[in-house]
């Protein structure tokens, strides 16, 4: 579906626990699916250690552009939902547990925001080098 001028999102996508790979593609497949959205781009995939300390597997990391009409937090709703078509359980109190999928919105056209649940730029964007390569190698991309 054409989603006309839009704003461009970055969303960053995770996984670390199954077909790590398989998560990784069915969000970018539901993303792609969602309306009034374009997908445009998909940074390199990159495996890095977990973040927070706690002994779980590795995780395979990617960022998204989309070009969108939706808002933000139709976005957030949606990147929701699709965590919960792969089986992603929001645990209370564990927030660096290990997950089959995990969407993140970084960047969303040129916003702030800053409402509960839900703050653009990603405030841990400047702490994930992972994210700023992503993010570099998409808006390349976008010149």
């Amino acid at each position: 579906m054409t989603a006309g001028p839009g704003e461009a999102a970055y969303v960053a996508l995770g996984s670390n626990l199954g077909d790590r790979a398989g998560h990784l593609d069915a969000a970018r497949e539901q993303l792609a699916a969602l309306p009034d959205t374009v997908f445009e781009a998909a940074s390199s995939i990159e495996e890095t250690a977990p973040l927070g300390g706690l002994d779980q597997p590795a995780y395979l990391n990617q960022m998204v552009r989309l070009r969108t009409r939706l808002t933000p937090r139709g976005l957030l709703e949606a990147c929701q939902r699709i965590e919960r078509s792969r089986g992603r359980q929001r645990a209370t109190g564990a927030r660096w547990a290990s997950r089959t999928l995990d969407l993140d919105i970084v960047l969303f056209g040129d916003r702030l925001v800053e409402e509960p649940g839900l703050t653009i730029p990603h405030p841990r964007l400047p702490e994930r080098d992972f994210w700023q390569r992503e993010l570099a190698e998409l808006q390349r991309d976008d010149r």
